[in-house]
Order: C-alpha cells, then structure tokens, then sequence
C-alpha cells in the first residue's frame, strides 16, 4: 500500500514541479529570457489556457462537475480565510507589508499549477472541475485582492468599474462562459477546429510551467522576512488544512475532496507581486512570497496528495 501510495504521489506532482525547475534552470543558462518569458506568458494566457479550460468543460458532462453548494462552500471559506487573514494582518508594523501578506497567503496559481496538478491526477474530469472553481475563484481573488492592496492604502482607492470590466475581459472567464452553452447544449465543434485548438491546448501547462521556474527569483530569498514566512505558512498549510477538512466534514470525497486540496494549497501566484507592485505595496515581500510558496509547495503538496491517497479519501 504504501510504495504504491508514494508512486502514486511522485506521478501527480513530480511532472510539475519538475518543469518549473527546468524553467529555472534554462533561464538560469541562458536558454529562456525575459523577452522569450514574456511573450510566452501572454500567450499562454490570452490563447492555450483559455483553450485547455473551454475544451475540458466541453467534453465533460457538466451536470456532473457543477455542483452550487461546493462553489458557495469554496466562495465561503475562501472570504473567511480573507477576514482573517486581515484581522492577522493589523499586526505587523509596516502598512505596506499588510496588502501584500494577506493577498499572499490566499490567491493561489490556479491557472497553471491547480490545472496541472488536477489534470496529472485526475484527467479531463479533474481540470474541468478546476476550471468550474476557477471561474469562481478569479473573480473573487480580484476583489479580495484589490480590497487587501486598498486597505493601507494611503492614496487613490478602489476603482470598482475598472476592476468589473478587467474581469469580465478575463480569457479565462470569457472561456468558461462560452464553454457552458456547449456543453449543456451538446454543440458539436468542427473536427479541424478541436484538432487544431487541441494543438494549442497541449502546450498550454509545459510552457507555463516553464516560464513560472524562469521568473523565479531566488535571489529574492536572501530577503525572506518574518512576514514573508508567515505569508508562506499560511498559504502551504494552516488554510488548506481546515478548508479540507471542513469539506470532508460535509461529505466530499475522491474526486472533489482531492481538487480542492491542489485549489487550496497551490502556491502564491505571480500574478500577486504584479499587483503589489502596481498598487504601492511591499513588491520585495511579494516576490518573496511568490518564491517561496512555489518552493515549498513541491513539499506539501506532494505530502498532501499522499496522505488523501494513503487514507482512501482521493
């Protein structure tokens, strides 16, 4: 039981964190560089994840995968990590360490590394799932995240349309939503289009993760605060724990249970130091933090997936 649960483990996660550290590496010789990063992210971002989402919910039988009470459970423990998170932040002296903390140790990478991790141990099922609860997720670590960086804030405030429209203009949100219609309506899609969007699809999660390991910042380790990991604790560990186990408590199981553990438990995604840095925050405490979850996650998360595989509840 156990080699068997242990290779299970390093066949989910092991890809991975694999590629993210070859990204690493190759930036580090020379192979990827900003420029190359840089286009590859926004490619990645605007055309082969929105195709991988929308082509996964397509083929899956929705009715299945979309369950109201598991999103407003994900939508509900995901506000209360945020208040309190909040509340813990008002300790730490300097303002312009609390946005960045609290939005560090709730906004996961679901896009990239929650997908990976659901489609390696689950297949299309288990990233059409994670795309249904990143539909969700999206918006909300927007708002929350906005909210947080706005707290502290000593100037400006939130800007409430802005911030709807760049949500609504998400390609991640636009795929979902002409992903459903096709689904629930069984549309059929010309073979030349899915043959070609399924192209584009499969480079997606490889150089994704690739370009995660290539803007890694070790360096940015040397600077690592109490804060930072604090932020990382939270992130890894102390949230993900009650939120499995509260959707334990409530039934879920295999499948379900073990997406929203990969959900809750991704690393800080880059995304935040992004927004740190736009918004006056602590953008050294957000890069940190992005390091450092990515890092350790190949950790928890591996011991995580383990143990729901060891006990029978994934």
């Amino acid at each position: 039981m156990l080699p068997e649960t242990l290779a299970f483990t390093l066949e989910v996660t092991a890809p991975v964190f694999l590629l993210v550290f070859l990204g690493l590496f190759f930036a580090r010789i020379g192979w990827i560089n900003d420029e190359f990063n840089r286009v590859a992210s926004r490619l990645v971002f605007n055309v082969t994840l929105p195709l991988l989402v929308f082509l996964s919910l397509v083929k899956t039988d929705l009715d299945k995968v979309f369950v109201p009470e598991l999103l407003g459970y994900v939508a509900l423990v995901t506000l209360l990590a945020f208040i309190w998170l909040v509340w813990r932040a008002k300790r730490l002296e300097d303002p312009a360490d609390r946005g960045v903390f609290v939005q560090g140790a709730f906004r996961g990478n679901l896009g990239i590394v929650g997908l990976a991790l659901a489609g390696n141990q689950y297949g299309e099922a288990g990233v059409a799932l994670a795309s249904i609860l990143l539909a969700l997720l999206i918006v909300q670590y927007n708002l929350l995240s906005v909210v947080a960086l706005s707290l502290w804030r000593h100037a400006g405030g939130i800007n409430w349309p802005r911030m709807g429209l760049d949500v609504l203009r998400n390609p991640l949100i636009i795929a979902v939503f002409l992903a459903i219609p096709f689904s629930l309506l069984d549309w059929p899609l010309p073979d030349v289009g899915l043959k070609t969007a399924d192209y584009l699809a499969s480079m997606t999660l490889p150089l994704a993760l690739l370009c995660i390991g290539a803007a890694l910042d070790l360096g940015a380790l040397r600077k690592t605060s109490r804060a930072a990991l604090s932020s990382t604790a939270y992130k890894l560990l102390l949230l993900p724990l009650p939120m499995v186990l509260g959707a334990w408590l409530l039934g879920y199981e295999g499948l379900t249970l073990g997406v929203l553990f990969l959900i809750f438990s991704c690393p800080t995604a880059a995304a935040s130091y992004v927004m740190a840095r736009a918004m006056g925050g602590n953008a050294v405490l957000a890069a940190n933090i992005v390091a450092l979850t990515t890092l350790l996650s190949t950790l928890s998360i591996s011991l995580g997936v383990f143990l729901l595989r060891f006990i029978g509840l994934s």
